[in-house]
């Protein structure tokens, strides 16, 4: 089992910065691809990114690439998430999700452990 914990969230002006946290209980976190996930309101739920055990490869959604960063720090067991340049169509609640693989993916049935997310909100 992998319990994740999301933090970081919060309230912020278009154009400012966020650095969301995702801290993962278990022995093995090292074993698993992580990605972030967004739902705004009244939306689906969406992928925002992913990156694989070893940091070593990442794969952005459009919608945020040259803003967000994603990385990892496998000695504290905790995936960050860079955001900058915030627009307030990036207010959302931020999920983290462990996938139980090497494999890169966006798709969200493929996640096999979910945060309870962490909120966004971003003021125009």
């Amino acid at each position: 089992q992998v319990q994740l914990v999301e933090s970081g969230g919060g309230l912020v002006q278009a154009g400012g910065s966020l650095i969301l946290s995702c801290a993962a209980s278990g022995r093995t976190f090292s074993s698993y691809s992580m990605g972030w996930f967004r739902q705004a309101p009244g939306k689906e739920r969406e992928f925002v990114v992913v990156i694989t055990w070893n940091g070593g490869r990442t794969y952005y959604a459009d919608s945020v690439k040259g803003r967000f960063t994603i990385s990892r720090d496998n000695t504290k067991n905790t995936v960050y998430l860079q955001m900058n340049s915030l627009k307030p169509e990036d207010t959302a609640v931020y999920y983290c999700a462990a996938r139980r693989s090497m494999v890169l993916t966006t798709t969200q049935e493929m996640y096999n452990y979910w945060g309870q997310g962490t909120q966004v909100t971003v003021s125009s």
